[in-house]
């Protein structure tokens, strides 16, 4: 699992059946330090999440057997929304 925030969505008016339904999200990664690390990336939102929310990212197969349709193309999925992180020793 990785750590992102929402910073938009994405529209499609044309997609995959597979992907009928679901909403797509703009998750820029973040690292251990809340920093931003690396590309922004399109993500299946399983959750809810909105603008602003620091989420739970799954890439790879594993995002696209998030979704109730797991048989389809989606490289990275938001499973959960964060509500606090509490880091030891810093």
């Amino acid at each position: 699992m990785k750590i992102g925030r929402v910073t938009g969505t994405v529209v499609s008016t044309e997609k995959l059946e597979s992907l009928e339904g679901i909403k797509l999200l703009l998750v820029q990664p973040l690292d251990e330090n809340m920093k931003s690390n690396g590309s922004p990336l399109v993500a299946c939102d399983t959750v809810q999440a909105g603008t602003g929310d620091l989420v739970i990212y799954e890439g790879g197969r594993e995002a696209a057997v998030a979704l109730d349709n797991w048989f389809n193309p989606s490289d990275a999925a938001v499973i959960g929304i964060i509500d606090q992180i509490d880091q030891v020793g810093k």
